[in-house]
């Protein structure tokens, strides 16, 4: 068995293989998981949602904390700025096997909200925040970038392990640096080497080349941007694992997943035209007619209309 089929337990999950799809605002809903767990992701989470919002219990927060059928481990990412307000969402998170504290998002509204990245800034509330969480006696992790505007990632890392988190994974930037600027995996390495805790690390995972890299560096491999309009990455990470052989990209058989994901947003009934028209349009890059069909997806005002523009478009390309 390759490194990357491996199973990997974390606390009390055990999880299948090393490979897994990270959190993503406006993605990871129920069925983008369902088809990316298909094509061979070995673990999924929710996308991250501010506690503030689940509190709230508004339609939409529901729809996304939904999950698909027989989805196990059921794991859901969450963010908040007070510990008070984690002691508040436990009786919400009952539903779920594994908790993941966001501490890396570096998006200015969660910043904003001293949420996100922002947590960096204060480790001692972090590890509140790990010891507030462990008392639903599920498994928790936590999920960090190498420090807010200077690299503290070891004392972050070593203070979660302590806390009593079960895992942690590493996006290997800082909060303010752009994903132009790349990550840097020495880092990853450093922490694996300073924790006892399964280590994932994140970032510039494009390729299963990369994959498997980064899974003899760490415990497993958490793919983010790469996997957005691209679930047949999966099949080829796990072909090249056991071939050592690269398998040519199939745009049918990819769009064939996001006709899945149509398929299951109906059955979920978590139909969002705006993130079904994102998450379709990056289905469709370098591919001969990919700019129109992009605008005419984004042009689509119902379901059905982007249910049959994209019928229409793969029986035209056979």
């Amino acid at each position: 068995m390759n490194i990357i089929e491996k199973p990997l337990k974390i606390g009390k999950i055990k999880i299948p293989n090393r490979i897994f799809l990270a959190p993503m605002v406006d993605v990871t809903d129920a069925a983008y998981r369902e088809i990316c767990r298909s094509a061979g992701a070995g673990m999924s989470y929710i996308e991250m949602l501010n506690i503030g919002a689940i509190l709230h219990t508004n339609p939409k927060t529901q729809n996304l904390m939904k999950t698909f059928e027989n989805e196990y481990p059921k794991a859901i990412q969450i963010t908040g700025k007070s510990v008070e307000e984690f002691k508040d969402v436990l009786p919400f998170l009952k539903n779920y096997d594994l908790i993941d504290l966001n501490c890396g998002c570096p998006s200015i509204r969660t910043i904003d909200n001293e949420s996100g990245a922002s947590l960096l800034k204060d480790p001692e509330k972090i590890v509140m925040i790990i010891k507030m969480l462990k008392k639903t006696k599920k498994t928790v992790t936590a999920k960090i970038r190498l420090g807010y505007k200077n690299n503290n990632v070891l004392e972050i890392a070593k203070a979660i392990e302590k806390a009593g988190a079960d895992a942690l994974t590493v996006h290997a930037r800082l909060a303010w640096h752009s994903n132009k600027i790349p990550a840097d995996w020495e880092w990853i390495k450093r922490v694996k080497e300073s924790v006892k805790i399964p280590v994932i690390g994140n970032g510039d995972i494009d390729s299963p080349e990369k994959a498997e890299l980064m899974c003899n560096i760490a415990d497993g491999a958490m793919i983010a941007r790469a996997a957005i309009g691209n679930p047949f990455l999966f099949k080829q990470i796990f072909h090249y694992s056991k071939t050592r052989k690269d398998m040519p990209f199939n745009f049918k058989e990819n769009l064939s997943y996001f006709q899945e994901y149509l398929r299951l947003i109906k059955k979920y009934d978590i139909i969002d035209l705006p993130r079904a028209k994102y998450i379709g349009t990056n289905f469709f890059r370098n591919i001969k007619g990919a700019s129109q069909m992009r605008q005419k997806l984004m042009t689509c005002r119902s379901y059905e209309d982007i249910s049959d523009t994209v019928e229409g478009f793969s029986k035209a390309n056979p």
